[in-house]
């Protein structure tokens, strides 16, 4: 995201009045899933403690995940991994922003949250430091629902539970929260149309009781205050000036917080 987008962003989250004025600003979220709307950067690895993970956002749902032991992981991996090539790419097949068919052959582990050959996809691996696994969850299609189209794909590291909830377009079964288990953190798709609706979006998020959420794939600035003007309270909102944050089971906020990362 570039600086004068973010500025812009900010400004309308902390001015809804502001709203109005950035009408016709293009979409951070449908730029990004095209390969030009992404910005090459100069990747350089975090030096973290052993009990620290750290969390970048690329931009729609991609986030790349990064442990004390170098392993990164890129999720709902299109393509683009902030100009790295990532240990594990997990993907969703929701819409063609999710996932490619032609990951870099030069990635150890592709993950894909659906089965090609039908069923439900099925991960529970250890990469390094970081062991990964996916609960299935059903997504909508023209004719009806797929079954186990969608993967929430849960990242255990650095004594930290990490869930990408993917392309969730239902809330959660009382077995699917059970399979889930704790999570730490979440990373939470709040569009309100292509996935579901903020107002369903948010009981899942209290199911899930996360200390930390960070917002994914909204379409606008505007669609994004508006979940956060739905959180009541529930949340503390921060909105970072960094597209990293550095996490550990010591720094997780005592009050839930949401916390927004500008992509670039």
């Amino acid at each position: 995201m570039s600086a004068v987008r973010f500025l812009v962003l900010l400004l309308i989250l902390l001015s809804p009045q502001a709203a109005s004025r950035a009408q016709a600003m293009a979409s951070d979220c449908l730029a990004m899933a095209q390969a030009p709307g992404f910005v090459p950067v100069q990747y350089s690895a975090p030096t973290l403690a052993a009990d620290e993970v750290q969390l970048t956002f690329l931009g729609h749902s991609t986030f790349l995940i990064e442990s004390a032991g170098g392993v990164k992981i890129a999720t709902d991996y299109s393509g683009y991994a902030g100009g790295i090539v990532p240990d594990v790419a997990t993907m969703n097949h929701a819409h063609r922003s999710h996932y490619t068919d032609f990951p870099d052959p030069a990635i150890k582990q592709v993950l894909r949250g659906w089965n090609p050959e039908g069923g439900p996809a099925r991960h529970d691996l250890t990469v390094g430091d970081v062991r990964i696994r996916n609960v299935t969850t059903d997504i909508r299609a023209m004719g009806g629902a797929v079954p186990d189209g969608n993967s929430i794909f849960i990242f255990e590291v650095a004594g930290l539970c990490i869930g990408h909830l993917g392309h969730l377009h239902h809330e959660l079964s009382n077995a699917q929260l059970a399979a889930i288990g704790r999570l730490d953190i979440v990373l939470v798709p709040v569009d309100g149309t292509y996935t579901m609706a903020q107002a369903n979006m948010l009981n899942v998020l209290k199911e899930l009781k996360a200390r930390l959420v960070l917002p994914m794939h909204y379409f606008t600035p505007e669609t994004l205050q508006r979940f956060i003007n739905g959180l009541s309270g529930e949340l503390d909102v921060e909105i970072s000036g960094k597209a990293s944050v550095t996490v550990s089971a010591r720094t997780l906020p005592e009050k839930p917080k949401l916390l927004v990362l500008p992509g670039y």
